[in-house]
């Protein structure tokens, strides 16, 4: 049985509009009256009805995370779960909600937002996956809706960010790896058109270069397994291929290992491997796969927490700084090899 706000009047003794004031926290009843009537919502346990709380003062109390990659990846990568149960630990927190959209087909991300916009459906909204000029700052400013986004754009952006210096974690990777006597380190990137996918290529890069060695040994890839695969096995065919390939993420990591193994190379007696994000099943791998321990639900604790600050409407909202991913070395990496350029065996 669903208790009502009339339910707590008569058990409290007191109008309906003394529990309403109660509830909201506004002004109109003393703090005797008021305690008893918190009191009591508790014992008959009252809960909020976010329809009419809604419908009382404009807001949705919810979310929107729209997301414009492949479905399967939300089930086979595990930083998107982690990321949202840490998105809705926090709402809930807060009796909020999210609403979730899968986008893929042409132009369905953009109705996806106008959509939930339009319908008043959500409040604001979490953008993930920021690009290049990304065209959905414009967007939210058009829709007169707030956002935080992962990452800070390379465009301007009035809305505020929780950002990770992802360069940190890559350069010790790298470093890893050069102090182990590679030199023919090679980098598996996530899609170049997401902020993070550059700054970690970039990251990479700069830690070669500062190393005195080349990076020319670059792939593209789009943080998929399949991908994953590809790339290493582009890699893997050239005259001069790698002795290390440090991955973008884990799953393209995992895939990697798995497919240089199938070609008969040892990881990491030929081949030695890094990954990205520390998922919980890299330390089970076949060697366990060194990585970069990130926080996927802090990542998500932390970007609901900063809508939910512009929403209660607080002022200066600033950037959120997490902690830069630390290294995590298991047996997937080892001593460069003195002769790296045995035969695979055909594919």
């Amino acid at each position: 049985m669903t208790v009502t706000i009339n339910d707590v009047a008569q058990a409290a003794g007191v109008s309906k509009g003394a529990v309403s004031y109660a509830l909201n926290g506004q002004p109109g009843v003393s703090q005797e009256t008021r305690d008893r009537i918190l009191r009591v919502a508790k014992e008959l346990g009252w809960t909020p009805n976010l329809r009419a709380k809604g419908l009382s003062s404009s807001k949705a109390y919810a979310l929107g995370l729209v997301v414009a990659r492949d479905p399967l990846l939300l089930g086979t990568d595990p930083f998107f779960p982690a990321f949202i149960a840490g998105i809705e630990t926090a709402l809930a927190e807060h009796e909020y909600a999210l609403v979730l959209s899968v986008a893929t087909a042409p132009g369905a991300e953009e109705r996806c937002y106008r959509k939930l916009a339009d319908n008043g459906r959500v409040d604001g909204f979490i953008l993930t996956d920021v690009r290049h000029d990304d065209s959905r700052i414009a967007l939210m400013l058009e829709l007169k809706l707030p956002a935080v986004t992962l990452n800070r754009p390379d465009a301007a952006s009035p809305f505020p960010a929780v950002s990770v210096d992802e360069s940190e974690g890559i350069v010790a990777a790298v470093e890893h790896l050069i102090g182990l006597g590679h030199s023919r380190i090679a980098h598996v990137g996530g899609a170049q058109e997401y902020i993070h996918g550059r700054s970690r290529r970039q990251a990479w890069e700069d830690a070669l270069e500062g190393a005195g060695l080349q990076p020319d040994l670059f792939a593209a890839a789009d943080f998929t397994a399949a991908g994953g695969v590809a790339a290493t096995a582009d890699l893997l065919r050239r005259p001069d291929r790698p002795t290390a390939i440090v991955y973008a993420n884990d799953l393209m990591a995992t895939a990697g290992q798995s497919y240089a193994q199938s070609m008969g190379l040892s990881v990491p007696g030929d081949l030695s491997i890094t990954g990205y994000d520390n998922a919980e099943f890299t330390k089970y791998l076949n060697p366990p796969l060194t990585t970069l321990a990130t926080d996927p639900m802090l990542w998500g604790r932390a970007s609901a927490q900063l809508m939910l600050n512009q929403l209660a409407g607080s002022r200066g909202v600033e950037d959120i700084t997490l902690p830069s991913p630390r290294l995590i070395v298991r047996a997937s990496t080892g001593p460069a090899p003195a002769d790296p350029t045995g035969p695979l065996r055909s594919s």
